[in-house]
């Protein structure tokens, strides 16, 4: 099979360089496009070199239209107003969409899926493998201990991330409520502050901590009488979400149309 032709979709940005150097080391992918938003001042300028690489030949466009037309995907970490916009132009151009931004309202994601009996998407909170295997033991973890064992999220980011909770912590907690077979929506306790009164038994408490560099810390607890477990995971260094995204375009060329996740890709979604 040739190479698979991938648009990074705010590629002017840190996820976006991230992106541009995974692809440069990944057997199989090329960068077909650079797509930026309207009006930023790194129109033009070559992603290549906005990633630490040697020019490329690919200049910032914000007319994905345009780049789309010999492109196969395109991997979108950006703001759910953006995502929002790609979606309609890579399913009318049959692209593989990876999704991994966070953020995005019920509204949005019914938009997302509205898609995907005619498009290819794969969406995930979090493209990490360790990650995808955390929920997938949050899930199994959940399932086996009763409500005696309070659940709480905290997730932990660097300062200039403008959303809260984490999609990853959602992501986390979306398993364990499938574990425990609650919906989230019903259980989640994602503020407290003053006199908020006994914690709620069966409720999914989130916490976050924002400041630094941090790229990314998450851990799930279940607090029971007299013990605790805590299941966690540290990244490192966000080209672990890179490669990850990189792992989903590749598997999901080829895919009949559908709503995919990282679950899918790595093989656990049974789990």
């Amino acid at each position: 099979m040739s190479e698979m032709r991938l648009i990074v979709a705010g590629a002017g940005g840190r996820m976006g360089r991230a992106l541009t150097r995974a692809i440069a080391d990944t057997k199989g992918a090329v960068v077909a496009g650079a797509l930026e938003a309207p009006g930023s001042e790194l129109l033009g300028k070559d992603a290549g070199v906005l990633a630490g690489l040697p020019a490329n030949g690919i200049k910032l466009s914000a007319d994905l239209w345009a780049m789309s037309k010999d492109a196969d995907g395109i991997l979108d970490f950006t703001v759910p107003a953006a995502t929002i916009a790609n979606v309609a132009i890579a399913a009318e151009r049959g692209l593989v969409h990876v999704i991994g931004t966070t953020g995005l309202s019920a509204s949005d994601n019914a938009v997302i899926k509205s898609v995907t009996n005619r498009a290819v998407v794969v969406q995930s909170g979090n493209m990490s493998l360790g990650v995808n295997l955390l929920a997938a033991v949050v899930k199994r973890v959940a399932k086996a201990l009763d409500e005696s064992f309070d659940i709480e999220v905290v997730e932990t980011h660097h300062r200039m991330k403008v959303d809260a909770p984490s999609g990853t912590a959602l992501m986390l907690g979306q398993a364990a409520a499938a574990g425990r077979g609650i919906s989230l929506e019903d259980h989640a306790d994602r503020g407290r502050d003053g006199i908020t009164g006994a914690r709620k038994p069966g409720d999914i408490g989130f916490a976050s901590l924002r400041g630094g560099t941090v790229a990314g810390e998450h851990s799930v607890t279940f607090l029971g009488p007299f013990e605790r477990l805590t299941l966690s995971h540290l990244a490192e260094d966000r080209m672990l979400f890179a490669h990850g995204a990189l792992k989903a375009a590749l598997w999901a060329h080829g895919k009949a149309p559908g709503h995919y996740s990282m679950a899918d890709v790595l093989g656990l979604a049974d789990i």
